[in-house]
């Protein structure tokens, strides 16, 4: 079944002073290149959330889509913008700043989904959900217009008011770390 992906940039990076994390470089690439770079293969569309330095993003040659809300209201706008504007059916979510997520994603989330008959496929590793991680179904979006309209904010409170399974990813412990300040990234080894 074809796949959506939407990569949310569009965040205020407070714990990185504030610069875009997407376009921070890692091993003489943006941080969103890396993302891409693991997208292409398990997708069939790529569309980017982002709110600033729209041209840089845009020359990554993908749709981008800025937050319709002129309140920061966090990813669940990425997941709404990904959702309204998929060609398919399946949307995968994936955040900017989290370069080593797993290669099979897309398909492991997608192979639960279908056995669980879920609308929404969460990762997680041991007790830890990745719920920025997601693939679900273009049904949700009246179920997310709703929460968010209702002022609900949280990822993982909108994701489990639906029909929900946590896929395990305890075989790849280190797969969705998150680089949140500059020391991260210059740690960060690539697999």
């Amino acid at each position: 079944m074809p796949i959506s992906a939407i990569i949310l940039a569009g965040g205020r990076a407070t714990r990185m002073g504030g610069v875009d994390k997407g376009l921070i470089q890692l091993h003489q690439k943006p941080l969103i290149q890396h993302i891409i770079d693991r997208l292409q293969p398990q997708v069939d569309e790529i569309l980017i959330n982002a709110n600033r330095e729209l041209i840089q993003y845009q020359s990554l040659g993908y749709p981008v889509f800025s937050d319709e809300s002129p309140d920061f209201i966090g990813p669940l706008a990425g997941f709404s913008l990904g959702l309204q504007n998929a060609k398919h059916q399946l949307v995968l979510t994936a955040p900017c700043d989290s370069p080593l997520f797993p290669f099979n994603l897309a398909q492991r989330l997608t192979q639960a989904l279908e056995v669980h008959h879920a609308d929404i496929a969460v990762p997680k590793v041991g007790a830890d959900v990745h719920p920025v991680f997601s693939l679900c179904r273009k049904t949700v979006l009246s179920d997310l217009t709703a929460f968010l309209s209702n002022g609900g904010r949280k990822v993982n409170a909108w994701q489990k008011s639906l029909n929900y399974i946590e896929v395990d990813f305890s075989d790849q412990p280190d797969a969705f770390l998150n680089l949140n300040t500059a020391e991260e990234i210059k740690g960060v080894r690539l697999l």
